[in-house]
């Protein structure tokens, strides 16, 4: 959600809130493609984490990015009220002693997607794009293949690796590419995301790796709507990413476990959103401390992108990782771990 309110047990969505994020033709040959992927079955592969580690480094301009053997890359989406990215990212930088490895925005369904790295962002430091959907009927009955392709080409110039995460928490009723405003229709969603992946490799954007990207929780917590019936096909995907946030009870294993159990032997998992929200004490600091250990004991794990923002206008919550010395010395332990240096 970047807004998302994350869910905690299944229907109840913690994430933030919708608005404090929404603020923020195709050749015969094409659609052969187009049609030709769409009825591919699903290819089951294998994932395996490499247990060797290595350091971080800037991937080639043609390879879309991969999981760091060993190693977790440690994001974060940043919107600080009274700073800009740019500002947000320096006061980050000092605080942490590093820099962020995966910087998330977010994008309508009509914004241009880049083309050109931000000015100043680091040389080994990956956009990952939360990228609006529409309607699953405009999107497959070809009404939007134009506006796909700009995209596509948009990224393909952009010459780095790019994380790209369409239509996130699909699984929710919350956004109008969610399976509860298009029919009750996974199948709607997969033939969609197909869609799209195609016209992509179509058009040369190889540096883009596919984040899908559910909710922890199902909203509503249906049969037609389990997680599973969304997922486009390995052959289709080349990480896995889900969101959920601690707000009351919620632990890392109700929230992350079962994606992690589901997908982690095919993919790389990337936990694309999360955030914490303080409770008194010391509970955030510990949830951190709790979060990073249990990333440590999931090695499928690739990567952490935090919540990190104050300026949730419409709920008032604050997500950053300096809400209080504890909390933002908790998440400087996590880090400054290497293992956290991917």
């Amino acid at each position: 959600m970047a807004g998302n309110p994350a869910a905690g047990p299944a229907p109840v969505r913690l994430e933030p809130d919708l608005n404090a994020r929404m603020r923020r033709t195709v050749t015969g040959l094409l659609l052969v493609l187009l049609l030709g992927g769409c009825a591919q079955p699903e290819q089951r592969a294998t994932f395996v984490q490499p247990a060797a580690s290595a350091p971080s480094a800037a991937l080639p301009d043609n390879r879309a990015p991969r999981p760091v053997p060993g190693k977790v890359m440690l994001g974060a989406y940043l919107d600080i009220a009274g700073k800009d990215e740019a500002q947000s990212l320096a006061l980050r930088r000092q605080q942490l002693g590093r820099d962020l490895r995966i910087l998330h925005r977010y994008y309508t369904w009509t914004d241009p997607l880049p083309q050109s790295p931000p000015d100043g962002l680091a040389a080994d430091t990956i956009l990952l794009l939360s990228w609006d959907g529409a309607s699953y009927a405009s999107i497959n009955n070809g009404s939007q293949d134009a506006l796909i392709a700009k995209a596509a080409e948009a990224l393909a110039r952009y010459h780095r690796p790019v994380f790209l995460r369409w239509a996130w928490e699909m699984n929710g009723n919350w956004y109008v590419w969610g399976g509860a405003r298009n029919g009750n229709d996974p199948n709607g969603f997969i033939a969609a995301w197909r869609r799209l992946h195609n016209i992509f490799a179509a058009h040369g954007a190889g540096n883009v790796a596919w984040v899908w990207g559910p909710n922890a929780g199902s909203v509503p917590q249906q049969a037609w709507n389990d997680t599973a019936h969304y997922y486009p096909g390995d052959a289709y995907v080349d990480w896995v990413g889900v969101s959920g946030y601690f707000n009351n009870r919620q632990t890392p294993e109700n929230l992350f476990g079962r994606i992690v159990r589901g997908y982690g032997d095919r993919k790389p998992i990337m936990i694309a959103e999360t955030g914490a929200l303080e409770k008194g004490g010391t509970v955030k600091a510990d949830w951190i401390d709790q979060l990073a250990a249990w990333i440590a004991a999931h090695p499928s794990v690739g990567a952490l992108v935090w919540f990190d923002t104050n300026n949730d206008k419409d709920t008032g919550k604050d997500w950053r990782i300096d809400t209080t010395p504890a909390a933002l010395a908790a998440y400087r332990r996590m880090a400054t771990d290497p293992r956290f240096a991917g």
